[in-house]
């Protein structure tokens, strides 16, 4: 019985990999998708001037029974450098200040474009590993493992999933490559983007931080209302990128 069953199982194995193997092409290379992503990317930079919208961030200490909500008006030039500015704040003033404030100005720092380059999903920062394929929101994803070349903390390890279709990020998931304090014991983070148009706009980033002291802290950014700003030149005003990610 025991022989028959290990048989079965290596049958239903073989099977397996026959129909996948028949299903089409072998998958790319992780580095020729991440190239193609950043191509697109590059096009953004060309074709669009920039993007405005509207953040709002939920902070939860379950522990201490403590929230904080902000709102956050977003304003990115046309060469990726980011402004914010807190339209509401509600909840929590401890949070708001050390947290939340603080995230505005690393994000605010790190969207310079001398900083920019050293954070960026580029072979240059990271080693890519192609590990399946995804279906997300019923679109077909290469899923790229990642991992950072410099012990940083705006870098981060874990997974990204990039469209197949269009080669624009759709999800990023991980936690950073260097611990940024002390207090916090761990950090895990998931980022969706979802296409509207021609573009990939961010719809969500959830992450949880288990903080020494307090315990767990989780933190949901919702992204309201992106959208692209006109065109720097007439000349580019028919011009429409076939995909571009807004980050």
């Amino acid at each position: 019985m025991r022989a028959q069953y290990i048989f079965g199982t290596v049958l239903l194995l073989l099977t397996t990999t026959a129909l996948r193997a028949s299903d089409g092409d072998p998958l790319p290379a992780a580095d020729t998708v991440v190239a193609r992503m950043l191509t697109h990317e590059q096009q953004r930079q060309m074709l669009a001037a920039g993007y405005h919208g509207m953040r709002r961030y939920v902070l939860d200490n379950q522990r201490m029974h403590k929230h904080a909500e902000m709102l956050v008006r977003v304003q990115c030039d046309a060469d990726g450098t980011k402004h914010f500015e807190v339209v509401d704040l509600q909840g929590w003033k401890g949070a708001s200040k050390h947290v939340l404030h603080k995230m505005l100005e690393s994000e605010a720092e790190a969207s310079a474009p001398q900083l920019r380059m050293k954070s960026r999903l580029s072979q240059e920062n990271y080693e890519f590993r192609m590990a399946s394929t995804a279906v997300l929101d019923g679109r077909t994803a290469y899923a790229i493992d990642v991992d950072p070349k410099r012990h940083e903390e705006r870098l981060f390890k874990g997974r990204i999933w990039i469209d197949a279709a269009d080669y624009a990020l759709v999800r990023a998931e991980g936690e950073p490559a260097k611990n940024p304090s002390f207090w916090i014991h761990s950090v895990h983070f998931v980022q969706s983007y979802r296409k509207s148009g021609p573009f990939w706009y961010p719809t969500s980033t959830e992450s949880v931080t288990d903080v020494r002291i307090f315990g767990s802290t989780s933190l949901t950014i919702n992204y309201i209302d992106y959208t692209p700003n006109p065109p720097r030149a007439p000349e580019t005003a028919n011009a429409v990128p076939k995909e571009v990610i807004l980050p």
